[in-house]
């Protein structure tokens, strides 16, 4: 297996390059920064190259206009011109080839006003092969808005990308099983290691004919998926939520509605596979799983799970992950779930796999801890949660989407003592109408939907105006990610007393720095992007009510050094300060102790 970490060191200078799922993390330290030190720049050789790009940045010292027409959240400078002021960075690049990536780092400093000169250079290579451990588990996440420059690309630079984009998704989901798709490779692109994962895993069991596929499906309306499934014919059992509510009129609305596309599916699947084969649940609350089970002569060998709906928003709007099991144990997990349920939800909390966690370790691969539920006792699956960051002496990063809807419980109580321990934390969490980013400074800051809706391209910028939050759907916590007792909590689970109570969910628990490495840098890509947001809109406010937000971005640059600038400290300075969040953030990230 390929080394998921890498560090050198040289006259001061330390780097450090971390794997992450299709993208890697470079982390810096200076151990004495020069007056003039003005950032990293940052070149990329990628397997086959002969000569090393640079890396762009969203800031530069100057602009040759207004800073609004420059600083829009995408990267448009070249490091070697414009260095990161951070001592981390992430770079994920356009298309993943197979191989060796050589990173060169150098310190770039500015002895005289806007001239730069190189200083000391590190350089390291790494493998980003996809596969997160082979013959055992592969991680996938969905490519989400934080890649919305390449978007753009992607789609040809447009002239209206809001109607290019908005063509890519329906406008109503209930429309999602009739809509006609763009031609292309566009939803696989967007749907990233994820969308390959899911079409992967069918392809794989449609070929064949031994095998047999079992699916928990919750949102549902990717009209692909449901293709596959339907070339499976009666080598298929699926179980489709249908829960329900009111509208303000007392209609009904939901999954159980008949016009939903979750009932259109299972009516058609019910012609392919036979009215046996399918059936519908709710538990006591959703079902809430979204699951791919696959059995070989009857025997569960494999498994798909996480947090990704097989719906348009799931795998191509949302940041989303998804998980594969190539592992009879644990598929056998997945089974036994799959057969109660089919037959009696009502039963499922009275059983012995709703009572404790499952347990599976071979040698050689990372312990893996899974929790089905709904079950009686909500401390079943909480508990260990809150206990891993009440434990985490290093770090702290979570995406929890409904955090703020949970209601006082284990996970919010301890989310909120969280925020006053000397940890390093950062993550999101919605908070009516805003998204709140606790930020690594020990700071939080809220964006606004609004704001992000118009920074946003089509269709993300409907997402966001529609103000429900849920463009991050992820649900994970990473507890110290860079130490031997690296956990990630991951799945369907919302992490929530409620839903562990009342919704047919699982809830994974891995042990292995691998794995927590890859969710770590999956969470900052994210978060820092919304972050970076938060500094625009916080700009756009800081002047003169009366300048345009074009304006006042002006404030959004580089520094240059402090006896260039006037400024009271140069860029690093705060990065220096004994026991704050910043200095925890430089240290952690290049591996320092």
């Amino acid at each position: 297996m390929t080394r998921y970490e890498k560090h050198t060191s040289k006259d001061g200078f330390t780097m450090k390059v971390w794997r992450g799922e299709r993208m890697c993390l470079l982390g810096f330290d200076v151990e004495a920064p020069e007056e003039d030190f003005v950032g990293f720049a940052i070149e990329c050789k990628s397997p086959g190259a002969s000569t090393y790009t640079p890396l762009y940045n969203r800031l530069a010292f100057s602009y040759d206009r207004a800073a609004g027409e420059h600083v829009d959240g995408n990267r448009n400078f070249p490091s070697t011109a414009a260095p990161f002021q951070k001592f981390r960075w992430i770079h994920f690049p356009w298309e993943v080839k197979k191989g060796l990536y050589s990173y060169r780092a150098t310190k770039m400093h500015m002895p005289v006003d806007d001239q730069l000169k190189k200083g000391t250079s590190l350089t390291l290579d790494l493998s980003l092969d996809p596969m997160t451990y082979h013959n055992f588990l592969d991680v996938g996440f969905t490519r989400n808005f934080a890649s919305s420059q390449a978007f753009v690309d992607k789609m040809g630079n447009p002239k209206d990308i809001n109607k290019a984009g908005g063509a890519l998704i329906p406008s109503a989901s209930d429309t999602g099983l009739e809509f006609k798709k763009a031609p292309g490779d566009i939803y696989s692109w967007m749907g990233f290691e994820a969308y390959d994962l899911i079409f992967g895993f069918l392809d794989d069991a449609l070929q064949d004919s031994k095998v047999t596929l079992d699916v928990f499906a919750y949102d549902f309306n990717e009209p692909d998926i449901l293709q596959k499934l339907e070339a499976f014919g009666p080598r298929l059992r699926a179980i489709f939520d249908d829960s329900g509510g009111q509208d303000s009129k007392g209609n009904v609305t939901g999954h159980v509605t008949p016009d939903s596309p979750e009932s259109k599916a299972a009516e058609r699947l019910r012609e392919s596979a036979g009215a046996d084969k399918i059936t519908r649940t709710h538990f006591k609350g959703l079902q809430h799983n979204k699951v791919f089970i696959a059995r070989r002569n009857g025997i569960p060998t494999k498994v798909l799970c996480g947090s990704t709906n097989f719906s348009y928003r799931g795998l191509y709007i949302q940041a989303n992950n998804v998980l594969v099991f190539d592992d009879k144990e644990i598929a056998a997990l997945f089974g036994n779930y799959f057969d109660i349920a089919f037959v009696d939800t009502d039963g499922f909390t009275a059983t012995d796999l709703a009572s404790k966690w499952q347990l599976t370790k071979k040698e050689g691969r990372p312990p893996v801890h899974f929790c089905f539920a709904p079950h009686k006792n909500t401390d079943l699956s909480l508990q260990p949660l809150q206990g891993a960051i009440a434990q985490a002496s290093s770090s702290v990063l979570y995406a929890v989407a409904f955090l703020y809807q949970m209601g006082p419980g284990l996970t919010k109580d301890e989310f909120d003592r969280l925020m006053n321990r000397p940890v390093f934390s950062y993550g999101i969490s919605d908070k009516g109408g805003s998204l709140e980013v606790n930020k690594p400074d020990g700071s939080v800051a809220l964006v606004d939907f609004k704001y992000l809706a118009d920074h946003a391209p089509e269709p993300f910028k409907s997402e966001w105006s529609g103000g429900a939050g849920i463009n991050i759907h992820d649900k994970f916590v990473v507890t110290d990610f860079n130490l031997p007792t690296a956990k990630v909590f991951t799945g369907s689970s919302n992490l929530s007393p409620s839903g562990e109570h009342d919704n047919g969910d699982h809830m994974i628990m891995i042990e292995d720095q691998r794995v927590a490495t890859a969710y770590a840098i999956e969470a900052l890509r994210v978060f820092d992007h919304l972050h970076f947001r938060s500094v625009m809109q916080a700009a756009s406010k800081k002047s003169n009510a009366a300048q345009s937000e074009t304006s006042q971005l002006d404030i959004l640059k580089l520094q240059k050094p402090k006896k260039i600038s006037g400024a009271n400290e140069n860029w690093f300075e705060s990065s220096y300060v004994a026991g704050s969040q910043k200095e925890n953030d430089r240290k952690i990230f290049a591996g320092i102790e």
